[in-house]
């Protein structure tokens, strides 16, 4: 794998009523092209910062970030964001939701049924064909989630940025849609960069792990190789004993930091 997205050197200084807030300070970050990689900490250690720098939506005070060898000077096609809330337009069914998505990238060099094919494969991929001339309000949460990451996909962008996609959903959603998670990056070998609170999550869905220190001015404190086999069984690493130890040295850095800050 060659490194696909790099931040280097980056500061994140915010400007306010009350001054000047730094929330990044020197952050280096190499991500190697098809690697999943996420981004924890504890609240206000900068995670969704650099999920929105890395997607053109902030840009920084200092320093450089580069995807595929361009400078980031704002957000892309290349680089699609599933944010925790869906962000459906509520008046739109799920077909349209991601078709309108899918014409703003391919619109202006493919013909109508090539559109369809590409939202029609998108919602197959997430399994919701059958739901797909739902509205918003006639689906559940983890449904709508699903359409979310399918009109990202559908996108068919280098780098898939995902903040909390699961946060808001119940345990066996939130473990259900993991699991499909990990088939759908297997099968399109997509890079991803994750923000996430969940330590479990983190080692389950990563070929690294980036531990940020607490803020203000959060820089990488630790990354961690999660040097799983692919592909992974939920139940089968119930029982790895690599797994407790990987999810134990992502426990001890978090309390580690949140002793400091006591």
């Amino acid at each position: 794998m060659e490194k696909y997205v790099s931040l280097e050197y980056v500061d994140m200084v915010f400007s306010g009523r009350q001054g000047k807030f730094c929330a990044l300070r020197d952050v280096n970050l190499s991500i190697n092209q098809g690697e999943f990689v996420s981004v924890i900490g504890h609240s206000g250690c900068g995670k969704s910062t650099v999920l929105n720098l890395i997607a053109g939506l902030l840009m920084p005070t200092d320093g450089v970030m580069l995807c595929a060898g361009r400078e980031i000077a704002g957000p892309g096609p290349e680089r699609a964001v599933v944010f925790q809330n869906h962000s459906l337009l509520p008046w739109l069914t799920c077909f349209d939701n991601i078709y309108l998505a899918v014409e703003r990238v391919f619109g202006s060099t493919e013909d109508k049924p090539s559109l369809k094919k590409r939202t029609h494969e998108a919602l197959a991929l997430v399994g919701l064909t059958h739901s797909e001339m739902k509205y918003p309000n006639e689906i559940s949460g983890g449904m709508k989630q699903r359409v979310g990451i399918a009109r990202a996909l559908a996108m068919e962008p280098k780098v898939l940025l995902m903040d909390e996609p699961f946060g808001a959903l119940d345990a066996l959603t939130r473990a259900h849609l993991q699991d499909e998670l990990l088939g759908i990056v297997q099968r399109t070998g997509s890079t991803v960069v994750m923000v996430t609170h969940d330590v479990d999550e983190a080692v389950l869905l990563s070929d690294r792990i980036v531990m940020m220190t607490n803020g203000p001015a959060a820089t990488v404190g630790e990354i961690l190789a999660v040097d799983l086999p692919r592909p992974r069984s939920r139940l089968e690493l119930a029982e790895n004993p690599q797994y407790h130890h990987l999810r134990g040295e992502v426990l001890r850095f978090l309390y580690q930091r949140e002793a400091k800050a006591a």
